[in-house]
Parts: structure tokens; C-alpha cells; sequence
């Protein structure tokens, strides 16, 4: 049995708008367990990226509170926080003369101290993150010649080099091809399967969701429905997602037909 390593009780997720308060989501009560790829899916702008926000404490929860191993997330100070939780975003890094393993290194800030000097033990986890996410060849080219799966890549070794055992991720597989899509989404299911991870990512990618999710979290106005693919689909959730005049869904398959 996977470990609990994330609880939401109550949680109401949102943001501020011209002095109001735009709620998003309210009362959600779930878990995220270490060892899982978990894959939260939902229409444009239901709010995939203001949960996350706020499971990475980029914004505040509107009410409700998130734990981290027990403890509310206020528990923990910037630091601690650091060393918990990785968080890799959609935004392309606009980096200019910097190294692929200068920049992964980075990710070594929360244990480098005020300097940031890498020592012998943190490059050879900068070394390990690389070789961890298949791209050990890249170590020296510099970040802005890279593709844009590459540089997802680096992004991921970045977050595996700063060892935390949370990874959230928003969109990690928006600008790829579809291999590479399958492979972005075979790669952090094995991180969190063989690593004991706890990871946890927004993706358009409806159908390889369903194939790569250990479980799924699918956003609708309101309400939030967890299970593994197969649960969403014989509950008639899937099918309520994704189908349009033109569009069905085939629970049995998992496919969607057009």
C-alpha cells in the first residue's frame, strides 16, 4: 500500500480579481500517495493550474488546508519546503549561457548555502539526476540550443537533483511531439514506481493519461473526481469529459473514437 504523503481537507482553491475573490474549486477532500503517477486532467481554465499553485504553495488556499506528512503546509518555512517539494512549470526557461549541468545544479540551492558552490557530493547528484533522466550526453551543451523535449528533460533533472520526495508538474508534456509525450509520461511514471516519488501533473493528454495514470483527477465545475481510469470510466465520468457530437468514448478500450 502506497504512503500518504499529501492531504487536502476542505480545501477551496482561487484567486483575487478586482478586489473579489474568484472561487475555483471549494471543499475538496483527497489524498496523493508516494509511489503513484497521479494525472489531473480538466477543460481550459477550470483551474488545473491554481490547484497546483496552490499544492506548491505559490498562492494561498481560500480556505481549508493542504498537509505535507502530517503537517499543515504553514508548518513548514521556504527552506524546509524546498527540500520537500520540486516544482517543474509549462513556462520554456529563457537561460542564455548556462550549461545543462550548471543548470541542474541549480537545483541543489536548498543544501548549497548562500554561494551556492556545488561541492564533490552535490555533483555527483547533479551526475546521478542526469543519468537518472537518460540525458548524460547533454551535460555540456548549453540550454538555450536545446529542443523542447530536451530541455523538459533538464527540468525534471533539475527537480531530481534537489531530491525532494514531491514533484509537481504543470504541463510537462505541452510542447512535445507525441513520442516524445510517451516518453516524458513512461519517465516520471517510473520515477514515482521505482523511486518511490510522489508525483503529481496537469495534462491535455486525455488518452495517454489514461494509460500512464496510476490515478486520475479529473477537474469539472465544482466537483473533482478521483480514481484509477478504469473506476472514471465505468462511473460514466470519462464519457461526460470527453465526448461531442463526433467525439465517443469506448469505456471498454479506454479510446476515445472519432
Amino acid at each position: 500500500m502506497s504512503n500518504i504523503s499529501v492531504q487536502l481537507r476542505q480545501l477551496s482553491i482561487g484567486y483575487k480579481q478586482k478586489h473579489q475573490q474568484k472561487l475555483v474549486a471549494q471543499g475538496i477532500d483527497a489524498t496523493i500517495a508516494e509511489g503513484q503517477l497521479t494525472c489531473l486532467l480538466g477543460a481550459n481554465g477550470i483551474g488545473k493550474s491554481t490547484l497546483l499553485r496552490t499544492l506548491a504553495a505559490f498562492q494561498p488556499p481560500l480556505q481549508g488546508e493542504i498537509l505535507l506528512d502530517g503537517k499543515p503546509l504553514g508548518h513548514y518555512s521556504d527552506s524546509q519546503l524546498s527540500r520537500r517539494v520540486g516544482v517543474v512549470l509549462t513556462e520554456k526557461p529563457h537561460i542564455r549561457n548556462m550549461s545543462v549541468s550548471e543548470l541542474v545544479g541549480l537545483g541543489r540551492a536548498p543544501y548549497t548555502g548562500f554561494w551556492g558552490r556545488l561541492n564533490h557530493e552535490d555533483r555527483t547528484i547533479v551526475n546521478e539526476s542526469l543519468s537518472q533522466v537518460g540525458i548524460q550526453s547533454l551535460a555540456h551543451r548549453m540550454v538555450d540550443t536545446l529542443s523542447d523535449g530536451e530541455r523538459q528533460k533538464v527540468m525534471i533533472a533539475k527537480a531530481l537533483a534537489q531530491q525532494t520526495p514531491i514533484i509537481y508538474l504543470d504541463e510537462p508534456t505541452a510542447f512535445l511531439d507525441f513520442p516524445s509525450k510517451v516518453e516524458m509520461m513512461q519517465l516520471l511514471r517510473r520515477l514515482a514506481h521505482q523511486m518511490q516519488k510522489t508525483v503529481f501533473l496537469s495534462t491535455h493528454d486525455f488518452e495517454l493519461a489514461l494509460q500512464v495514470a496510476d490515478v486520475l483527477w479529473l477537474m469539472e465545475p465544482q466537483s473533482l473526481h478521483i480514481g484509477t481510469a478504469r473506476q472514471l470510466a465505468d462511473s460514466g465520468v470519462l464519457s461526460r469529459f470527453v465526448e461531442r457530437e463526433g467525439i465517443a468514448f469506448d469505456a471498454n478500450t479506454l479510446r476515445v473514437q472519432i
